[in-house]
């Protein structure tokens, strides 16, 4: 099977900064990772390859000439192809843009390469953008079958049939998708696995190939880059903090403190389940049915026909003291 993904580097850290005439993302000098969702597709994709032998793993990408690192880690897994597109062109693309250069591409690849792919995987949304839209609209493009949100998938290439368990925000739904199809996977998918050391040396030798504006010479140039991008950024911003975090050091204490705030918001319903801590709790004193204060050995001695013999002594030394005030006075 000819399996194909497209993954995309993005920046691996907080500190994110936007040009301020084009609000784009500024990529130059921030530390960069392969979008973790993509690692999930492309492990999907080397599933297939371990289920089917002779399948091959292309893998696309489009950025700048930087994002090379991202295609050679992919390599490391076990890919088999790497593609990079790359073009001062298709610079500041939304999603509309970016996925109709990417489906010009691979139409491209599958031309130039005499390849048909017959599934392509996709990440279900980048973490710099969190549109979840590039996958679904390449199928639009390519004119394939798409099933997103995958975390279950096996695939049938004798029936040319792929089940698809998907997740969405009501639960789960299973499908019957025909190939050719793209899937868009999630985090439950499967777990990446880990670079073998042939695979690392194979991707450190590789020679990725470079697709430009020049190679596409039927592309829609109104299409791409900024200008064939509709979507405009107008502010991008950190929301204000609504609230302070209290950490607590014990579950007694948690539970102590829910209360309370329940108690804020509703005392009627929660006054029988607290105690105002600045009440103070008597504790009762044990006494018998005449009042007589059982914890005073004078008193229960007084009360009782048997006193132990150390209560005696107390008793005795009472006395004695009584007995000498008195001769003093």
């Amino acid at each position: 099977m000819e399996l194909l993904v497209c993954i995309k580097q993005v920046p691996d850290t907080s500190e994110i900064k936007l040009d301020p005439e084009t609000n784009n993302l500024i990529r130059t000098g921030l530390p960069s990772i392969v979008n973790p969702y993509d690692m999930h597709a492309l492990e999907a994709a080397l599933a297939v390859k371990d289920q089917y032998e002779g399948s091959r793993v292309t893998v696309v990408t489009m950025g700048p000439p930087q994002a090379e690192a991202a295609l050679r880690e992919c390599l490391s897994l076990g890919a088999d192809d790497a593609v990079l597109i790359t073009d001062r062109a298709f610079g500041g693309a939304d999603t509309l843009a970016t996925s109709y250069t990417i489906a010009s591409a691979i139409r491209h690849v599958q031309r130039t390469m005499n390849r048909e792919f017959q599934m392509i995987f996709c990440g279900k949304q980048a973490i710099d953008g969190d549109t979840a839209q590039v996958g679904p609209q390449i199928a639009e493009e390519l004119g394939m079958a798409q099933a997103t949100y995958a975390c279950e998938l096996s695939v049938d290439q004798a029936a040319q049939k792929a089940i698809v368990k998907r997740e969405h925000e009501n639960g789960y739904e299973i499908v019957e998708v025909p190939l050719p199809l793209l899937v868009t996977a999630t985090a439950e998918l499967n777990e990446p696995r880990q670079p073998g050391l042939w695979s690392s040396i194979y991707a450190k030798r590789y020679e990725i190939s470079h697709i430009t504006l020049r190679d596409m010479p039927n592309i829609d140039e109104s299409r791409i880059g900024l200008n064939g991008s509709p979507t405009r950024v107008r502010k991008v911003y950190q929301p204000p903090l609504r609230g302070k975090v209290e950490m607590l050091s014990s579950v007694e204490e948690g539970a102590k403190k829910v209360l309370e705030l329940a108690y804020n918001i509703k005392p009627e319903k929660f006054s029988h389940l607290l105690v105002p801590s600045e009440e103070l709790v008597e504790e009762p004193v044990d006494t018998n049915d005449e009042g007589v204060d059982v914890k005073d050995p004078v008193q229960r001695a007084a009360s009782v026909e048997s006193v132990s013999s150390s209560e005696f002594k107390v008793l005795a030394a009472v006395k004695g003291e009584e007995g000498s005030k008195g001769g003093d006075r």
